[in-house]
């Protein structure tokens, strides 16, 4: 019944402040106010909660909010003690927590020079005291806490503001609509913070913010695209922004999005790399624009930023690509031996691929240049295979299949060539020196 007594008197004490204000700053008892405000205070000297506790409750019922802020705050530190003493009895509890409420909420009303902090402080106890099942009433206040505070808001509610608008999403309370509304106040909340905060953790607070938008479920591409095309279109050369957007675009799997290429693109031009290069190329790629897929993919191996084993998987990749999807076989074949040169490693891939290359030519002329390709592309295959062992069983099946092809002997003498004669090839713009192989 004494903490109920506490509630009642704090209440009555809100509604009487005015009042109090018309008889002084100790209110109509000003002796027993002052006499009270004197003994608690000596307890609170020696951090005596415990004695200070029941005249400190003698005090908040005579003497009005006026007469100490501090007698408000010492209120606090002892409620506080209170309420972890009763954590197990949830009724009292409560009760405990409403007091505290009270204060902070007589601190906001009588001491308006502090009231972004009181707000704040009062938020950061409802945030620690308050129980399942409130979140909506914390949301509210730490949306009203960030309107109060501007600028000087704790970043931490910003946080726990948005964190709160994911968990009433996900019981069903909130909409997609009023997530993202959530989130858009939080960010201009972030910006008012960035005017007074250092640049390092804005950032940070903004990468918190963002990933928890992301993992609300309702970061959706079209929500994204709407969210980061005003940020892109004021911020075109900001390197920061850019990684951002394409970071939180690559990790929803919004690459097809047109913000999502422009972004990356920006990327590039203010801060060229290998990475961003070969990330252009892929989607380039993907939308089938081969001029360009191939000309990002050559900045990627030229950037002097690249290693060695980098610089010939690009290659490889390259080669690969000319060949398979832009059907330019003397460039693919001239990309794949780069990649050999670059890095002995790849080699044997490298030469695997010139041999298939060569053995999927169809040449124009007499029998024995449709058939010539055949023999360049076994002298690959053999290479491949003696530069990177793994690959002989493939490489033995692909040369005994080119090699039923090769012409007959009898063939081959009616064009006055011999099993070892040397022979250039060209067929399709390509040109290889061989020698000549028969069937027996």
């Amino acid at each position: 019944m004494k903490q109920v007594k506490i509630v009642l008197v704090l209440a009555g004490m809100m509604l009487a402040a005015g009042f109090a204000n018309a008889q002084g700053r100790f209110g109509a008892d000003s002796a027993q106010c002052v006499t009270y405000l004197s003994y608690y205070q000596e307890y609170m000297k020696q951090n005596n909660l415990a004695d200070a506790a029941p005249q400190w409750r003698k005090a908040i019922q005579v003497c009005p909010p006026t007469a100490s802020q501090n007698m408000l705050l010492d209120g606090m530190k002892i409620l506080r003690k209170d309420i972890n003493a009763f954590r197990n009895n949830p009724i009292r509890r409560k009760e405990l927590v409403d007091s505290l409420m009270m204060l902070h909420q007589m601190r906001i009303d009588n001491y308006p020079k502090y009231k972004v902090t009181a707000q704040q402080n009062m938020a950061m106890d409802m945030l620690n005291y308050t129980g399942k099942g409130e979140e909506q009433k914390l949301f509210s206040v730490l949306s009203e806490t960030m309107d109060i505070a501007g600028a000087k808001t704790n970043p931490s509610i910003v946080v726990r503001y948005m964190n709160f608008a994911n968990e009433l999403y996900q019981q069903g309370v909130f909409t997609d609509q009023e997530v993202f509304d959530a989130f858009d106040k939080a960010s201009a909340s972030i910006e008012q913070i960035a005017t007074v905060k250092k640049e390092e953790e804005v950032a940070n607070l903004r990468r918190d913010v963002e990933n928890l938008f992301m993992q609300s479920g309702v970061a959706s591409c079209e929500n994204l695209v709407k969210l980061f095309t005003p940020r892109f279109e004021s911020n075109p050369t900001d390197k920061d922004v850019l990684g951002n957007i394409v970071a939180k675009l690559t990790a929803a799997n919004c690459l097809e999005e047109d913000l999502y290429l422009k972004s990356v693109e920006a990327l590039y031009q203010v801060d060229p790399s290998h990475a961003t290069a070969y990330l252009l190329y892929r989607l380039y790629a993907t939308r089938g624009e081969n001029e360009q897929a191939v000309a990002y993919l050559q900045k990627a191996i030229d950037d002097e930023t690249s290693d060695v084993v980098t610089d010939a998987n690009y290659a490889m990749e390259m080669a690969t690509f000319l060949y398979t999807k832009a059907a330019r076989a003397a460039k693919a074949i001239e990309a794949a031996k780069q990649a050999a040169e670059i890095d002995e490693s790849v080699a044997g891939k490298a030469y695997l691929l010139i041999g298939t290359i060569w053995g999927a030519q169809k040449c124009e002329g007499n029998d024995i240049e449709k058939r010539a390709p055949y023999w360049v592309a076994v002298d690959y295959l053999t290479k491949a295979k003696r530069a990177d062992a793994s690959l002989t069983e493939e490489a033995d099946r692909m040369i005994a299949n080119f090699s039923n092809y090769y012409p007959k002997q009898t063939d081959a003498f009616m064009f006055d060539l011999m099993d070892g004669a040397n022979y250039t090839v060209s067929c399709n713009g390509l040109r290889e020196n061989t020698k000549v192989r028969t069937q027996k």
